[in-house]
């Protein structure tokens, strides 16, 4: 029996003419000898019907805080109302399919309620329902605890349900179906001379998507990592083989991600006060608030949020009697390379691939794969360009 899961996002299974798509790639594959576990995603994205974002919208007319149990009782829907249409057409093509929760495909998950990690998978379900001959369609994105209450595994979900199903069920591959036909060296919106990468490495690909790179959620990546599975991401609307993310040899430079609307964040503190620094992290932290590019010295703290998040944030710090620096308008731009690590010249070539557009870095963090400058939003484009070509992508 071999296996393969195939997991479709929200604009794949949007409309009619997409969901056939779906099933052309669902069929093919298993006429190709090939046993197909489908895991779906929500019917596309806010403002239709049947969309996360559009259910969670219903909550906005409740007055007070929603309760986390309910709130992912009501995220979990637009997948299981996927999850059953896409087995209906494909029972209507001729080729049996069940539907199943996340929880009826053996999904056990901690109680961590709107990012649940998942425990266990009990595959005795899925496996039966193959060796009967159907397909099994599982909604992804969510699971259940050992009480039996609903959750959902945070944004990207679906990813990671696909590759935590491949992981268990021991699958030869997982194909991660979206709207674009790979994993490419930038933003092709924004870069013309983008182009897709063949394969990449697990190491490189969780960097791209952890600075801004939106093909594959991170987390499932690291799944797939830990057990040596294959992933393609591919294109629902062709039969382009994608980009095959595996074990392999790794770039100097693979790629440039970028993450836009930050907010630097500047602390002036006594140096010779390090209850300060602790108060400072450990009410940002309780808020909620996450930090990034964070360069510490003694009288100095420097880090970004999320730029929506600033007035919290500043509310936050004046609560404890600290009054920040903010510069709004910001985005990270982050050149990615597994191979990096101990090559010399990496940031030499960005800083002048920069300076020679008259950009200006207002900050820069490292490590070993990565090298992250912060530039005006209004700069970004002209950034990742620069790096682009400066690194002959």
């Amino acid at each position: 029996m071999k296996l393969v899961v195939q997991k479709f996002g929200g604009t794949s299974v949007a409309t009619p003419k997409s969901r056939e798509m779906v099933l052309k790639h669902v069929i093919r594959t298993k006429r190709e000898g090939y046993s197909p576990v489908v895991v779906v995603s929500a019917i596309g994205r806010r403002g239709d019907p049947y969309a996360t974002d559009t259910l969670l919208s219903l909550l906005e007319e409740v007055g007070g805080e929603v309760p986390a149990r309910e709130r992912d009782l009501l995220m979990s829907c637009g997948e299981i109302i996927s999850a059953a249409l896409v087995a209906a057409l494909l029972n209507a093509k001729g080729h049996p399919a069940k539907a199943f929760t996340g929880g009826q495909a053996g999904i056990i998950t901690d109680d961590r309620f709107g990012n649940a990690a998942i425990k266990e998978i009990k595959t005795d379900v899925l496996i039966d329902a193959v060796k009967q001959g159907y397909i099994p369609v599982v909604a992804g994105f969510q699971g259940i605890t050992e009480n039996g209450d609903i959750t959902t595994l945070g944004r990207g979900g679906s990813d990671t349900t696909a590759v935590a199903l491949g992981a268990a069920l021991g699958a030869e591959c997982v194909d991660i179906f979206t709207d674009v036909e790979g994993i490419m060296t930038a933003d092709p919106r924004i870069v013309k001379g983008a182009h897709i990468l063949d394969t990449v490495t697990y190491r490189e690909v969780t960097e791209m998507a952890y600075n801004g790179a939106r093909v594959i959620h991170p987390k499932a990546v690291e799944i797939a990592m830990q057990r040596n599975i294959p992933v393609r991401v591919r294109s629902t609307f062709s039969d382009s083989p994608g980009t095959l993310i595996t074990c392999g040899p790794e770039r100097l430079i693979t790629g440039i991600a970028h993450i836009p609307h930050l907010a630097q964040i500047c602390i002036k503190v006594p140096s010779d006060d390090r209850s300060v620094e602790v108060r400072i992290f450990r009410m940002l932290a309780d808020a909620g608030i996450s930090i990034d590019l964070i360069n510490l010295f003694p009288d100095l703290k420097v880090f970004t949020i999320k730029e929506e998040l600033v007035e919290k944030a500043v509310g936050v710090l004046e609560g404890i009697g600290v009054i920040p620096e903010v510069v709004r308008g910001l985005a990270k731009v982050t050149v990615v390379g597994a191979g990096m690590r101990g090559v010399p010249g990496v940031m030499a070539r960005i800083i002048e691939a920069l300076e020679g557009e008259n950009i200006e870095i207002l900050q820069t963090s490292d490590s070993h794969t990565t090298i992250s400058c912060l530039v005006r939003d209004e700069d970004a484009e002209r950034a990742i360009t620069a790096l682009h070509k400066k690194f002959e992508l």
